[in-house]
């Protein structure tokens, strides 16, 4: 089963940056679809980043194309999202989630989860 610990979140003023990382045991981690989602109080889940066909696509929602990076250590089996020129809207819990299979930001596609890390932008 996959286990996945997510971390690096916190305070930031807007124009700041974050790193986050997600830590993967139970299965290598470009072994299957690897996501980031984020979820702000009184939204719906939403997709920021994913890593597909073994980190060889590498999809971002368009509200963070430029300005987020997410890449995948395989010595350290991890999940990285490196996160530039916060704004207050990217407030929200990151969650990381494995095992994904269809389109890449829709949640129910992904059958393991992390228990989130809060960013705050403001």
């Amino acid at each position: 089963q996959v286990q996945l610990v997510e971390s690096g979140g916190g305070l930031v003023q807007p124009g700041g940056s974050l790193n986050l990382a997600c830590a993967v045991s139970g299965d290598t981690v470009n072994s299957n679809g690897m996501g980031w989602f984020r979820q702000a109080p009184g939204k719906e889940r939403e997709g920021v980043a994913a890593k597909c066909f073994g980190g060889r696509f590498t999809p971002y929602a368009d509200s963070v194309n430029g300005r987020f990076t997410s890449s995948l250590d395989k010595a350290t089996n991890t999940l990285s999202l490196r996160m530039n020129y916060l704004r207050a809207e990217d407030t929200g819990m990151y969650y990381c989630a494995a095992s994904g299979r269809g389109q890449w930001d829709v949640p129910d596609n992904y059958d393991s989860w992390g228990q989130g890390t809060q960013v705050t932008v403001s």
